[in-house]
């Protein structure tokens, strides 16, 4: 078996050492490819997973999964990784997962920003958004607090000043943790606080942080509701400006053979759905039923809840962020489209009522409380850093400490990685297995006389979701209705039918109610999970007709029919 280990984050080297291995260990079932370069020239790595003497990826179901748009976002690597591992392992033992491989095919990209990720993983990090590419400007920018680990230890933390005008100040019962100075309160210790880093062009008073120079936010640059960065900071000049996006978006355009997609961010312990710009009465009934019920699946084996951005994950009441990969995938290819933010350090800590973004604006000091027991107690105090002296280059004495965000809340620990991440394998898996599937019933040829055949196609689609996948795929007309072919042996000709017909879309099971009553019943006995093709063929010969359906989203079924 390949060497890796779920307890460590690999640099780009090491990941790329890893996936090729898994291709040389399995090659019937992995293949690594190069989706494009990233803006530094680093390969963007895509494995492909399926039985390939079954039949090649382009003509099953997919599913993609991929990880690290964000630079820092480092596990979602090591969740693709780990689904790259246990599929493998298990193919073969088990039924579900050599069911998938066997009809089926997962495109997995775990590092769709590999530049950003080199300098996440740096020996002395430096915490960029996404790309390193420079934007808006080219130049380095001029002033400020440079955000980096002035201290040379390997981390980056926070430093507090103590200011008289100062916003925070030490709790009475807990002084390593920092709270809100009281609105009307004087007379005590205050502090600012402010990123660990070097000041540029300090002036003795005003202290204001420089922007990154790499100012883009790749998951703003996918086309579907883009706008422009003085309303989406970050977005690039153009909807998939950036070639590791752009490279993304062709991949997924091209390949028809998908269901849906999943990305793997960072944090927050949460299964996101679309919209981020709309409410759920925008969707179908039917889409939104659907993704309700693949959500609870997510929940039910990873404990993460599953919820609308729109409804339970907006930055702000009046703010939504547009240009992202799950709108995108679900309103302009009609794909179940999902962002998973893998960890929740507040989870981890016991609280029970964390609400996501509102508890980065609101919430009880016990909670603070329970954060920094949580790291003394199961971090050995490595979450949180108690206060320690530093002499500053710039601003003299202060204290560095508090967070340590890289550490206890952007990833998981390297300790906690594998338990994190491993139920999320089963539950891909199981969102492959309902994907649409055509299969064959029937294929015949009856003798009518005098040289004349009459040849019977029937296929069905064995899948959950029906052929289409979503009805957003119907009303934006990108996906094809079945193609049922005929090739005919040599000297014969169709009396009737044609070459190539269209035989609509098939249906799945879906939509079956959750018992037999009278009301759930109706309609559901009809076949429209079917269809049948039937042509007439002047055969003198007699010999062999060909017979292909496909789907582009349900895969590809042949027959050969002797004649006679």
């Amino acid at each position: 078996m390949p060497d890796i280990r779920f307890d460590t984050y690999y640099r780009y080297d090491d990941l790329t050492r890893v996936l090729h291995a898994y291709a040389d260990e399995f090659p019937q079932l992995v293949a690594v490819s190069s989706l494009g370069k990233s803006y530094e020239g680093r390969d963007i790595w895509l494995v492909t997973i399926t039985n390939r003497a079954t039949g090649p990826a382009e003509e099953k179901p997919a599913l993609w999964v991929d990880g690290n748009i964000h630079a820092t976002e480092v596990s979602p690597s090591s969740t693709c990784l780990y689904l790259l591992d246990r599929v493998t392992s298990a193919y073969g033992q088990d039924a579900d997962i050599t069911r998938c491989l066997d009809t089926r095919a997962f495109y997995v990209c775990p590092r769709i920003n590999p530049d950003g990720a080199e300098v996440a993983l740096a020996d002395r990090p430096r915490f960029i958004r996404s790309s390193t590419r420079p934007y808006p400007y080219d130049e380095q920018p001029i002033g400020g607090l440079v955000n980096e680990d002035i201290d040379g230890d390997g981390r980056v933390l926070f430093m507090r000043i103590a200011d008289p005008n100062g916003p925070w100040k030490p709790h009475p019962s807990e002084p390593r943790l920092m709270v809100r100075r009281d609105p009307t309160e004087t007379g005590g210790t205050y502090y600012r606080i402010l990123p660990e880093g070097r000041v540029e062009d300090y002036d003795g008073m005003t202290v204001r942080t420089q922007p990154h120079k790499e100012g883009l936010d790749l998951n703003r640059n996918f086309p579907f509701e883009w706008r422009q960065d003085y309303q989406e900071p970050g977005a690039g000049p153009y909807p998939t400006s950036e070639p590791e996006i752009h490279a993304v978006v062709d991949f997924l355009a091209r390949h028809k053979n998908l269901l849906g997609g999943v990305s793997f961010h960072t944090w927050s312990g949460v299964i996101m759905r679309p919209y981020g710009t709309k409410p759920d009465d925008e969707f179908p009934a039917e889409v939104l039923w659907t993704y309700q019920k693949i959500g609870d699946q997510g929940t039910a084996l990873s404990g993460y809840p599953n919820i609308s951005v729109w409804h339970d994950f907006k930055y702000h009441p009046r703010e939504v962020i547009t240009g992202v990969f799950d709108d995108w995938l679900y309103d302009q290819l009609g794909l179940f489209g999902w962002t998973v933010e893998l960890w929740s350090p507040q989870r981890q800590a016991g609280i029970d009522a964390y609400k996501f973004i509102d508890w980065y604006r609101e919430h009880p000091f016990e909670d603070d409380l329970k954060m920094l027991r949580w790291s003394d107690e199961v971090l050995d105090g490595a979450g949180h850093i108690d206060w320690y002296p530093f002499d500053h280059p710039q601003l003299g004495p202060v204290e560095l400490g508090g967070w340590n965000m890289f550490y206890a809340w952007r990833n998981p620990p390297p300790q906690f990685l594998k338990r994190e991440i491993a139920p999320f394998a089963d539950w891909l898996v199981w969102h492959l297995l309902i994907s649409p599937r055509l299969e064959l019933v029937h294929a015949h040829a009856t003798a009518l006389g005098g040289d004349v055949y009459q040849v019977e196609l029937t296929v069905q689609n064995t899948g959950w979701l029906p052929s289409y996948v979503t009805k957003k795929a119907l009303e934006k007309k990108v996906t094809r209705a079945l193609v049922c072919e005929i090739e005919l042996p040599a000297g014969a000709s169709l009396k009737s039918g044609k070459l190539r017909e269209e035989a609509g879309q098939l249906e799945g099971r879906a939509y079956v109610g959750v018992s037999a009553t009278p009301w759930a019943v109706r309609g559901i006995s009809d076949t429209d999970d079917r269809a049948r093709v039937v042509w007439v063929v002047h055969a003198p010969d007699a010999g062999t007709v060909r017979l292909t359906a496909r789907h582009e989203r349900a895969g590809v079924v042949r027959a050969d029919v002797p004649l006679g």
